[in-house]
C-alpha cells in the first residue's frame, strides 16, 4: 500500500528526502503489520514550537488523517500522551473523532530527545500481545534513526552505495579464490558481504545427509543458535531454500508469520531476535551444499539491485565452501592418520621419563611426516627416536607410520644404531626415489651411563647436564635415508646421571626469519637457562621428573615457536630425563668356561638375591640362569659372564664369546633335549639377545613383586635423601 501526503504533510523536496520518504513509508507498513493495524501515521516532534508535525501516513484516508494534522503536546490524543510520558501508549478509539477502534502510539526516542511519534490505528477493540507490541517497538526504533538522518546523521543499516558493493563484490572473488579451510570462507562472507548489505547476523550452514548443520556464524548468541539443530522441519525458511532452490527473502516479521508460521516463535523470539532475513541456497556442481543467512535488526527491503547481487554472491560462496569442505574431510583425515601413527601416551621408565610435542603446521595444506617414538631395550636401555619424512600429504603420513614401525620392530631385535638405521635406509629407498626421511636414532645406557646415537640427515641432539650446563656435539650427519649410503657413523658420549637429552625436528627450529643454526643456538639458551634442578626434577619421584619434562616442553614450544598460526611446516620435540642405575642395583660375576659354571651361577644368583630382598624370585632365576650357563657350555664359548639389575624388572644377563644366534627348536616327544628355550620364554618375562662386536647377550627379565619393589625404592629414596 502505497503512503498518502495529507494536507499538511512536509512535502519531498529533494531526492535525498524523497529516498528517505520511501525509507519511513516501509517503516510505517511494518509497523500496520507488527500489531494487525489498519493504518500509521508517523509525527515528527518540533520541540521549538511544542508541535507534531504529521510526516506520512499509511492506510489512512486524507479526511481522517486531517485531524492529525498538527497535534499539541498538551492535547488528549494518543501521540500526544506517548510524547508526554515517553512510553508506549494504548487508547480506546484515538481521542480525535475519526472512529477507530483503538491506537497504539510509540514515542521516537533519538540519541538525546525525544524526535516524533510512531501511531497504528487498530481495527477491532483489544490490545496487541508482547510479542507484537516488541516488533512495534523494534520499528519505533529503527524509525527514529531514520528520522535522525535527516539532520545529518548516518541511519544504522543502511546497504553501502552501488560503487562501493561493486568493490566488495571483487574483494569478495578475491578473498573466496584464497580461502582454504571452511572457516576461511565464513570469515571472507563475514567480512565482504555484511557491511555492504547493511546485515547484523550470518549464519553458514553445509548440508549433508539429510541435516543441516552450521559451520560459521556471525551476530548470534549460541544459546538462540541451539534451538534450530536437529533435523530440519517442515515450513521452515531454510527448507523451502533447499527444495526450491531459491533464494527468499523476508523483508519484516510480519512476512515471516505470514510465509512460516509454524516456526515464527522459534525465529522471532529469544535472545537475538532479527526482523528481516536472505536466505541463500549455496549451490556447487548442481546441488545444493548449504544455506547462507544474512539477517537484519530491523526490517528492511530488499531492491532488485540487492537481491540479484546477493544471488549471485550465493553461487561464488556455494563453490568455494564446497572445496573448502573437500579440503577440510581430507586434512582432518590425514591429521587422524597422522595422530594414530603416533604415540599416544610415551612409556615411563626405570631409565628415563620423557615428554614430547607434535605441532602441526599452522598454515599450509597438508599434514607432515614428523615423529617420536621411546622405545625400552634390554637392560633398562632407552631409545629415543625422532625422524622427519620429506614433504606434506597423506602419503607422507603413512610413510611416517611405516618407518616408525619398522624402527619398534628393529629396535626389538636390540640392534645398534647404525645397524639400525642401515635396514631403515634399505626401507625407504625402496619406497621410490622421491622418498626421503632424516631420523636420529639414540640409546641411552643407565648402567654404563653412556648415550650413543646416529645421524642421517637430521638435527643433532642436545645435552643438558644437571648443572645446567648445555652441550651440542659438533658432528658430521650422514645424508637422509632414501640418499645415504651405509655404514652410518656412530657417536658415543657418557651422559652424568639426571641429565637431559632433547631432540627435535627442523620444524621447530627453522623458519623464514632464523636458519636452523639460529634455531639451535635459541633451543641451547631456552634449555639451558629452564636448568634441571629447578625445573621441578627430583631423581627420585618420577612423577615430579614428569612434570618438569612436561613443563619444559612447553617452555621450549613458546619460546620457538611463538607463532604456531603461521608457521607452515610441522614439528616434533621430545624431552627425556634420564636416570642412571645405582651401584648396588648391579651385579656381575665372572664365571669358569666349564660345566660348574651352572652351579656357581645358581649359588650366585641365591646370594644376591637374598641380599636385595628378592627370596620369591630365586627359585625362577635360577633355573633360569642355569639353563642359560648350559647352553653357552653345550653350543657357544667363553668367557662366560653373568650380569643381574635390578629396577621395577629383575634382568638376568649371561655374556659369551660366541656371535652365533639362539633359536627355540620345536623338540619331540622322544627328544631329551632342545625345550631350555621354550622354558626360559615360558617363565620371563621377555628374553632376547643382543650382540657385541666381540660377543653377544642372553638375557630375560622377570616382575619384582609389588611389594618388594615399592620397599626397593623407598630405601633408594631415603639414601639419596641422606646423602643430600
Amino acid at each position: 500500500m502505497c503512503p498518502n501526503r495529507p494536507e499538511g504533510a512536509e512535502p519531498e523536496s529533494s531526492p535525498p528526502v524523497a529516498a528517505r520518504a520511501r525509507t519511513l513509508a516501509l517503516a510505517l507498513r511494518q509497523a500496520t503489520a507488527s500489531v494487525g493495524g489498519q493504518g500509521a501515521l508517523l509525527h515528527r516532534w518540533d520541540p521549538g514550537a511544542g508541535r507534531l508535525t504529521l510526516l506520512a501516513v499509511d492506510g489512512v484516508d486524507a479526511e481522517a488523517a486531517r485531524a492529525w494534522t498538527e497535534l499539541r503536546e498538551e492535547q488528549d490524543a494518543p501521540p500526544s500522551r506517548a510524547l508526554r510520558r515517553g512510553v508506549l501508549v494504548q487508547m480506546t478509539g484515538d481521542g480525535l473523532g475519526t472512529g477507530a477502534a483503538g491506537t497504539v502510539a510509540v514515542p521516537l526516542i533519538g540519541a538525546d530527545a525525544p524526535v516524533g511519534v510512531l501511531s497504528v490505528l487498530l481495527p477491532a477493540p483489544g490490545e496487541p500481545d508482547d510479542v507484537q507490541l516488541s516488533f512495534l517497538n523494534a520499528v519505533a526504533a529503527w524509525t527514529a534513526e531514520h528520522l535522525e538522518g535527516a539532520g545529518g546523521k548516518e541511519p544504522h543499516g543502511l546497504p553501502a552505495p552501488p560503487h562501493e558493493r561493486t568493490a566488495r563484490t571483487v574483494e569478495l572473488t578475491a578473498a573466496l579464490a584464497e580461502a582454504v579451510t571452511v572457516q576461511d570462507v565464513v570469515r571472507a562472507v563475514a567480512e565482504h558481504v555484511l557491511a555492504p548489505f547493511g546485515a547484523d547476523g550470518l549464519i553458514v550452514s553445509v548440508f549433508e545427509n539429510g541435516r543441516l548443520t552450521r559451520v560459521g556464524e556471525v551476530g548470534y548468541p549460541l544459546d538462540y543458535l541451539k534451538r534450530f539443530e536437529g533435523p530440519l522441519n517442515a515450513g521452515m525458511p531454510v527448507t523451502d531454500v533447499l527444495r526450491s532452490r531459491r533464494p527468499l527473502f523476508l523483508e519484516s516479521p510480519a512476512q515471516i508469520y505470514e510465509r512460516c508460521p509454524a516456526v515464527t516463535d522459534k525465529i522471532l523470539m529469544g535472545t537475538s531476535p532479527k526482523m528481516a532475513w536472505a536466505f541463500l541456497p549455496l549451490i556447487a556442481s548442481g546441488r545444493v551444499v548449504g544455506v547462507s543467512t544474512l539477517s537484519y535488526n530491523r526490517p528492511r527491503p530488499f531492491t532488485e539491485e540487492e537481491r540479484t547481487l546477493l544471488t549471485t554472491f550465493s553461487a561464488l560462496v556455494g563453490q568455494a565452501l564446497e572445496r573448502a569442505r573437500l579440503y577440510d574431510l581430507e586434512h582432518a583425515r590425514a591429521q587422524e592418520l597422522q595422530s594414530a601413527l603416533l604415540p599416544r601416551v610415551l612409556p615411563r621408565l626405570p631409565g628415563a621419563v620423557a615428554a614430547a610435542r607434535y605441532l602441526p603446521a599452522g598454515r599450509g595444506e597438508q599434514v607432515g611426516g614428523d615423529w617420536f617414538d621411546v622405545i625400552p631395550l634390554s637392560a633398562d636401555r632407552v631409545a629415543l627416536v625422532i625422524g622427519d619424512v620429506m614433504g606434506h600429504g597423506i602419503a607422507e603420513a603413512a610413510t611416517m607410520g611405516r618407518l616408525r614401525t619398522a624402527v619398534r620392530t628393529l629396535a626389538d631385535l636390540d640392534m645398534a644404531p647404525d645397524e639400525l638405521l642401515g635396514h631403515l635406509n634399505d626401507l625407504v629407498s625402496d619406497l621410490g626415489e622421491d622418498f626421503y626421511a632424516t631420523c636420529l636414532y639414540a640409546v641411552y645406557d643407565p648402567v654404563g651411563r653412556t648415550c650413543c646415537y646416529c645421524l642421517a640427515g637430521h638435527p643433532p641432539p642436545v645435552f643438558v647436564q644437571p648443572d645446567g650446563t648445555v652441550h651440542r656435539p659438533v658432528v658430521s650427519p650422514d645424508p637422509p635415508l632414501g640418499a645415504a649410503t651405509p655404514p652410518f657413523a656412530v657417536h658415543e658420549l657418557p651422559l652424568p646421571d639426571q641429565s637431559l637429552v632433547v631432540l627435535c625436528t627442523d620444524g621447530l627450529i627453522e623458519s623464514a626469519a632464523q636458519d636452523a643454526e639460529q634455531g639451535l643456538v635459541q633451543l641451547e639458551r631456552v634449555v639451558g637457562g629452564a636448568g634441571v634442578r629447578p625445573a621441578g626434577f627430583t631423581g627420585t619421584d618420577q612423577e615430579a621428573d614428569l612434570r618438569g619434562v612436561e613443563e619444559l616442553c612447553d617452555t621450549v614450544v613458546a619460546r620457538l615457536v611463538p607463532d604456531r598460526e603461521h608457521t607452515t611446516d610441522d614439528a616434533a620435540l621430545l624431552i627425556a630425563h634420564t636416570r642412571a642405575m645405582a651401584a648396588e642395583d648391579i651385579a656381575s660375576f665372572g664365571l669358569p668356561d666349564d660345566p660348574r659354571a651352572a652351579g656357581q651361577a645358581r649359588e650366585l644368583v641365591r646370594g644376591q638375591l637374598s641380599r636385595w630382598g628378592l627370596d620369591d624370585l630365586s627359585m625362577t632365576t635360577e633355573l633360569l640362569v642355569s639353563e642359560l650357563v648350559g647352553n653357552v657350555i653345550r653350543h657357544a664359548k667363553g668367557p662366560l659372564r653373568l650380569r643381574l639389575l635390578r629396577s621395577r624388572i629383575l634382568t638376568c644377563e649371561v655374556y659369551d664369546g660366541s656371535l652365533s644366534t639362539p633359536r627355540i627348536r620345536h623338540a619331540t616327544y622322544t627328544d631329551e633335549g632342545g625345550r631350555g628355550l621354550q622354558l626360559v620364554a615360558a617363565l620371563s618375562r621377555r628374553w632376547g639377545a643382543r650382540y657385541l662386536s666381540d660377543a653377544k647377550c642372553i638375557w630375560t627379565e622377570q616382575d619384582i613383586p609389588n611389594g618388594t619393589q615399592k620397599v626397593t625404592f623407598q630405601s633408594r629414596q631415603a639414601a639419596a635423601q641422606m646423602s643430600c
